[in-house]
């Protein structure tokens, strides 16, 4: 089973947004993909992206991805790296191609001198966050996430 990951590239953008769509509906959120397949082209492909992707292939054939950007540590005075999105296809999973994409943006901060490599995991997903803890993850459930979107952020921006 030869395994190669590569950054996704604007030809890969339907296969962003249908792992995008795939994750949405394993976490039950499917309701909330507002994204289309133009905002993922402009914000993935431009000239200056803030995000980026990479796409892992099982014999040549794409089986999940790793959608990530850039943060900044305060504490550290480093940069990092926020794993936005890490989804695996069903049909392939246990087969080290979650930890494949891990270790690829480890290894990425590690070569780019980052500090840390960051994700969210959602409280009801056990196999996930065994899987995490596996590799080293440690759960900070001492921080609450905020979020201000929709009508309550264009509220907030008029102060």
């Amino acid at each position: 089973m030869p395994l190669t990951i590569r950054r996704a590239g604007k030809k890969d953008t339907a296969l962003v947004l249908e792992f995008i769509i795939k994750l949405a509906e394993f976490e039950k959120l499917f309701d909330e993909v507002e994204a289309s397949e133009e905002q993922i082209e402009a914000a993935l492909f431009c000239d200056d992206p803030k995000v980026f992707c990479d796409i892992a292939e099982v014999n040549g054939r794409p089986a999940g991805f790793a959608l990530w950007f850039y943060t900044f540590s305060t504490f550290q005075g480093k940069h990092g790296i926020w794993l936005e999105d890490l989804y695996v296809e069903p049909g392939v999973r246990g087969n080290g191609i979650g930890k494949a994409l891990l270790t690829h943006l480890a290894k990425r901060c590690i070569d780019e001198e980052l500090g840390r490599l960051s994700w969210w995991v959602l409280n009801w997903n056990e196999h996930a966050i065994d899987f995490y803890k596996a590799h080293g993850a440690v759960l900070h459930d001492e921080w609450t996430t905020c979020r201000v979107s929709g009508p309550e952020l264009e509220t907030l921006a008029k102060g």
